[in-house]
């Protein structure tokens, strides 16, 4: 592979791609509007990017409702429901609070992105008003909203996010861990015990 030019200033960056249009800037809001209320009160699905010394970890979070709740205007809440234990997202934020969450809405090609600062709390009070499922999560992720705004549907669009299934011929879990661990763990045993194991640690 022959020798790579790296852009290393902002100012060659800017002479390519030119000056943001008008309404990418003036889609901005630092406080829940009431339509992008509607719409990320919608979303059941984001991806939470954070950032740590290690390194920086995108973690996708769902639910079968709106995937965060609105503490005010400028906050949010997140649980943090049952998982690997990695902890990747939550290591993060205790050290270095910067946040960015991607909602995504089945159907729509739009994106609405969130940047702002989070903590993790083990408010009792508040992970209290999460126990309608089985048992309340361990902590609760509260983001401080920096700035929301919607991403243009280009995206989406180019992949054909919602009009296809390219699943059939993917490697699953179990195969990825018997690779990983030379046949030590994993494969078709894995598997087939996961549906199972989902349904009993959903929450």
């Amino acid at each position: 592979m022959k020798q790579l030019q790296w852009v290393e200033d902002i100012a060659e960056l800017e002479a390519v791609y030119g000056a943001p249009g008008a309404p990418s800037l003036r889609k901005v809001a630092t406080r829940l509007t009431p339509l992008y209320r509607k719409w990320i009160m919608t979303a059941r699905f984001c991806v939470l990017t954070t950032v740590g010394p290690e390194g920086t970890d995108g973690s996708p979070r769902g639910e079968d409702g709106p995937v965060v709740t609105e503490l005010d205007a400028r906050t949010l809440a997140m649980p943090d429901w049952r998982g690997n234990n990695r902890m990747d997202s939550l290591r993060n934020i205790v050290t270095d609070g910067r946040v960015s969450l991607m909602f995504m809405v089945p159907g729509s090609n739009s994106v609405v992105r969130v940047n702002g600062r989070a903590r993790v709390t083990m408010d009792e009070a508040l992970r209290i008003r999460f126990a309608d499922r089985v048992k309340p999560p361990k902590s609760v992720i509260v983001i401080d909203i920096s700035e929301i705004y919607i991403q243009c549907a280009r995206a989406p669009m180019r992949a054909d996010l919602w009009h296809r299934n390219d699943s059939a011929d993917l490697p699953t879990v179990g195969d990825i861990l018997a690779e990983q661990t030379g046949g030590e763990e994993g494969g078709k045993t894995y598997d087939d015990a996961w549906q199972t194991r989902a349904a009993e640690t959903m929450w």
